[in-house]
């Protein structure tokens, strides 16, 4: 296996926890409560822009151009596409105001602030946060009827996506081929700690930690 998938099938059983979450069961049905569901996007809503910071320290340290031009691609339709889906979202849902980070969601957003350091750790964190959504968005189900479900599973699916999502595998095996055991090390610490976080941050919308 590649590195990266080392890396994932380490992670296995608190990735499958994420990817077969209540709440994305219940995204697919259509029947995430709005409580629930306005909780989840107003906490996700505060990633938008460490998330785009991180993608621009990709973009910042990328030691080859074709990446280097990819990910600066995809840092455009984060900032479009999905700071859209939020605004209506939230207006739907009746969520004024910026939230408060619940614990989960400060773990992430200062793992997100670490991994701008190196093109190493800023591909591995970027890599759990958009293949995780992948897996759970490429369910082979029914789409929900209502656009604030469905609109949230097509953001992380279809061949854009998964292209998108294939050049950060591809690059994670890439840059850990040539790393010395250390950088290795620390790019598989980073990724159980996303993972860990993501399961959290899912059960947070439920009221958990």
């Amino acid at each position: 296996m590649s590195f990266a998938d080392d890396m994932r099938a380490a992670t296995a059983s608190m990735w499958d926890a994420a990817v077969g979450h209540r709440f994305v069961d219940e995204l697919w049905a259509g029947t995430v409560d709005d409580a629930v569901m306005a909780r989840y996007l107003a906490q996700d809503a505060l990633f938008l822009d460490r998330f785009v910071a991180l993608l621009g320290a990709a973009v910042a340290t990328a030691d080859r151009t074709e990446p280097r031009l990819a990910i600066a691609r995809q840092l455009g339709l984060v900032a479009g596409d999905e700071d859209d889906y939020f605004g209506r979202a939230l207006a739907r849902l009746g969520a004024t105001g910026p939230a408060d980070p619940q614990p989960a969601t400060q773990g992430f957003l200062d793992l997100m602030d670490e991994a701008r350091g190196s093109y190493a750790d800023a591909l591995t964190v970027l890599l759990v946060a958009e293949w995780l959504y992948l897996d759970w968005a490429s369910r082979d189900a029914r789409k929900p009827d209502d656009w604030l479900h469905r609109e949230w599973i097509d953001l992380h699916r279809g061949p854009a996506f998964t292209t998108w999502v294939d050049l950060l595998r591809t690059e994670t095996d890439r840059i850990a081929r040539d790393a010395d055991p250390a950088t290795r090390e620390r790019m598989t610490e980073l990724f159980t700690r996303a993972v860990d976080l993501e399961r959290a941050f899912f059960d947070a919308s439920y009221g958990g930690s």
